[in-house]
């Protein structure tokens, strides 16, 4: 199962790092310099609202049916048949209850097309991504791995063109990057759902009363999961539109600080989608996945922390490289946010093994927990600390709902607490700590010391035993 996970996260990675980086820093960010700071903010609050209730279009579907084909392969045809009818329903139902919300909570009529958009969107983004839990169900993850990418990759294109080819006078508008993502999603779904189709040879759409009790039972724990997560990790930008009288101006500037971390999460979500089906067979096969769990630790936790450190430490100067504007407000929510890249992706690690082992009734808890803390945090500390007490709602919640889970996984699994292992990882943020201080006063510029720094903590990190590079050569070799 190693060999398999290395295999294909290398695959993934490099298919990701050739198209998402650019789409982040090239075409999203060009976007918001392009359109600025307001307009931007209000897209990336009306977007993470959107975002907030799309478990109505799933609850809990897509990780039931991506553990459920992972162990029952066979199960393809019934299933793919039977759950597209489950989600036109609840397309229908996520309308309306965000349609009420949005006009509960005061959402301004006159961006209601805007709005109706972003959610039309994300329906089409929660069908994607149900039909990749089937190709990753059945362990097709190049496939699974094509498809990721297709809809940035078209993207890129689209946007591209808006921004750095067209030849007009009239300014970039923030409602043409939304129709941009429209026509990519709807293109993504279609030649996705074309070649599943013709796998599990889907010759017509069937409703069945049973079939939809059933799955909706076995779902729902993933549900409540999925949408207690998307609460606590995205309704900051939706509190500060709504909590800050300049609200849109300064989820704008949110925004801009969260970018490279929603950019770092995408990798450590890979690293997710490729471990829960191998976990969930693993398991099911009653395999050791103690060496699967440090494998993935050290080539994703260990980097996140040293450039959660190395970032706090540039972060103005990354700032200003990116933004036109208002790079100095958001280098500190920038900085903070990257501390928590690490958090995140040890919650990545151990949630995909606890979701994998049917364990939903512990992260439930957890999740709670966490929103209560976040909505706590940022009622406040938004009104008195603006974006920065956000960023530090983030941190604070993301870490402790980490550590909760790395306890419940140990304590469930039976792993072993390696204190060696831990010290070495003290060691490390502190050398890294010291070390891009003291960098500040070589005579040379940032990026080439933001590099030195990254390469000297590598090697450390090697050196530390936290990167086993003997056990990763070793599944390479023996492809």
């Amino acid at each position: 199962m190693q060999k398999k996970f290395i295999t294909n996260l290398a695959f993934l990675l490099l298919l990701n790092l050739l198209i998402k980086p650019f789409w982040i820093l090239g075409i999203d960010r060009g976007v918001q310099n392009a359109v600025g700071a307001e307009d931007y903010g209000l897209y990336y609050a009306y977007f993470n609202f959107s975002f907030l209730l799309n478990i109505l279009l799933d609850l809990g579907i897509n990780s039931f049916n991506n553990r459920n084909i992972a162990q029952n392969q066979f199960l393809l045809n019934k299933h793919l048949s039977g759950i597209l009818v489950i989600r036109m329903l609840l397309a229908v139902v996520y309308f309306l209850v965000s349609l009420f919300v949005a006009w509960l909570i005061g959402y301004d009529i006159f961006h209601a097309p805007l709005l109706l958009l972003l959610l039309f969107n994300q329906v089409l983004i929660s069908f994607i991504l149900y039909v990749r839990t089937n190709y990753s169900g059945l362990h097709q993850f190049k496939q699974d791995s094509l498809i990721s990418v297709l809809d940035r990759f078209l993207m890129i294109l689209i946007v591209g063109y808006l921004l750095w080819i067209r030849k007009s006078d009239t300014p970039m508008r923030i409602e043409w990057f939304i129709y941009a993502q429209t026509v990519s999603y709807i293109l993504t779904g279609a030649i996705a759902f074309y070649f599943l189709a013709r796998k599990a040879k889907l010759k017509k759409l069937t409703w069945n009363p049973v079939f939809f009790r059933m799955v909706l039972r076995k779902s729902y724990p993933f549900a409540l999961l999925v949408l207690l997560m998307a609460i606590y990790f995205r309704i900051d930008a939706v509190m500060i539109e709504r909590l800050l009288e300049d609200g849109k101006e300064k989820a704008g500037i949110y925004a801009q600080a969260f970018r490279l971390l929603d950019a770092a999460s995408m990798i450590a979500y890979l690293f997710s989608a490729l471990l829960f089906p191998i976990f969930s067979r693993m398991i099911k096969l009653r395999e050791d996945v103690n060496e699967l769990i440090r494998l993935s630790y050290s080539l994703l936790v260990i980097p996140a922390f040293i450039l959660g450190v190395i970032c706090f430490s540039y972060r103005t100067e990354i700032m200003q490289l990116l933004y036109h504007e208002h790079a100095e407000l958001s280098s500190m929510p920038f900085g903070l946010m990257m501390f928590t890249f690490g958090a995140v992706s040890t919650s990545y690690i151990y949630g995909t093994l606890l979701t994998a082992n049917n364990n939903t009734r512990y992260l439930n808890i957890i999740a709670s927990i966490s929103v209560v803390l976040n909505i706590t945090l940022n009622l406040a500390l938004i009104p008195r600390y603006d974006v920065i007490g956000a960023a530090v709602a983030g941190l604070v919640t993301q870490s402790i709902s980490a550590i909760l889970q790395v306890i419940v996984a140990y304590r469930l699994f039976r792993l072993k607490v390696d204190l060696k292992y831990l010290l070495s990882i003290f060691i490390l943020l502190g050398f890294s700590f010291t070390l891009t201080w003291l960098s500040h006063f070589l005579p040379s510029g940032w990026i080439a010391q933001f590099l030195l720094c990254s390469l000297i903590c590598m090697v450390l990190a090697f050196v530390l035993k936290l990167i086993n590079l003997k056990s990763l050569f070793m599944i390479i070799r023996y492809q």
